[in-house]
């Protein structure tokens, strides 16, 4: 019986902290604004600042982040993203002052950064080759995972439990979970430590594996942030994610009126399965398709749907427009980085996409107080 290649395992500890860093600390923060904002009689527009800010601080962590996988490897990265994480999410369950506030989304943000697409992708691309743009899409359909976990669970948790217990249950499952799987699958670095090339494939004459492709040219960060290819990923994803992110803080909030809170946060919850299901698709043609193509028709549809929701409110144009948009959003949060693995390689990935995360986190930043 054939032993199932390291790597995978690699993708299943990625995909348990995309689970977990999204459900928490992306589609959890429109749950974290509206007990807030209600708990502590804050304006909604003062709490999405905070929020910003907590963007903000996963943005300008990045490019470090980055770096210090390709130098130190993930598990430091790991574990210390899951101590900031957890101990951010548990903070906010206890706020009472608004420096407390900003302070714990801040630090949850620096957890969000060691656990983001740029670690995720960092620590999975030296595994692979033929099979980089599957990979990466398998770990990221975590991300979906916990949109349709976390969420209902965050709400049930906090009518039972309140708002306190439950996001140090939260903060403390993040822990939990992550430090040891950190700790035992992420001991290896990379396929040559186990005597394997990429893809599980023998080591050739270039220690890289039998699934090399042609080399292409050797892609420091520097060289790469002075190509055109690099920055029209950039700019594309930022203009996206901007939006994209502004929404996804205030799903909760825009539909709570039409459908109340609960069917508002199971509407939350749809939407990520609608995101599972486009991850899935792309779990199966990122490896054979033009991607540019494909992510600009992508663009275009959910800036249809943005349109619709804007011009014609209501409750079918919002469920239906929240179902495409959660299809799209899956594969864009997914997308830039097969992009730019594919296009640059994996030396220096980390570096380099770091770099990259940090345009379009910075960008993105703005989006929850944009629509604060």
């Amino acid at each position: 019986m054939a032993t199932l290649f390291y790597g995978w395992r690699v993708v299943g500890v990625c995909f348990v902290a995309a689970v977990l860093t999204w459900g928490f600390g992306v589609f959890g923060a429109s749950v974290y604004l509206a007990e807030v904002t209600r708990a502590q009689s804050w304006s909604v527009s003062l709490v999405s600042v905070a929020v910003t800010a907590y963007y903000i601080s996963n943005a300008l962590s990045l490019s470090v982040i980055g770096g210090a996988i390709d130098r130190f490897g993930s598990r430091p990265v790991f574990i210390f993203g899951a101590l900031a994480l957890g101990g951010g999410v548990a903070w906010i369950g206890h706020v009472a002052e608004t420096w407390q506030l900003f302070g714990a989304f801040i630090i949850m943000g620096l957890g969000y950064a060691s656990l983001s697409l740029t670690s995720l992708s960092a620590t999975i691309a030296p595994w692979f080759e033929r099979h980089q743009g599957r990979s990466v899409a398998i770990a990221l359909t975590g991300a979906s995972v916990g949109a349709i976990l976390i969420v209902p669970l965050l709400v049930t948790t906090i009518e039972q439990f309140g708002f306190q217990a439950a996001l140090s249950g939260g903060g403390c499952l993040i822990v939990a979970l992550l430090v040891p799987l950190s700790l035992i699958i992420l001991r290896h670095r990379n396929p040559r430590d186990l005597g394997l090339g990429r893809d599980g494939d023998a080591l050739t004459e270039t220690g890289i594996g039998a699934s090399k492709t042609a080399p292409g040219p050797h892609w420091t960060r520097r060289r790469a942030i002075r190509s055109a290819a690099l920055w029209s990923i950039s700019i594309a994803f930022a203009l996206a994610l901007t939006t994209q992110v502004g929404f996804l803080v205030h799903h909760l909030n825009l539909a709570a009126p039409v459908l109340g809170v609960s069917g508002a946060a199971w509407l939350v919850s749809v939407t990520g399965m609608s995101a599972f299901i486009g991850r899935l698709l792309l779990v199966r043609i990122a490896d054979s398709i033009n991607l540019r193509r494909y992510t600009s028709a992508i663009l275009a549809t959910q800036a249809l749907v943005f349109g619709l929701i804007a011009i014609a409110p209501g409750t079918t144009t919002l469920i239906c427009g929240s179902l495409i948009f959660g299809f799209c959003q899956g594969q864009i949060t997914t997308l830039s980085p097969i992009i730019v693995r594919r296009e640059f390689r994996a030396v220096s990935y980390g570096a380099i996409y770091g770099f990259v995360a940090t345009v379009i986190q910075f960008s993105s930043s703005f989006g929850p107080m944009r629509f604060g």
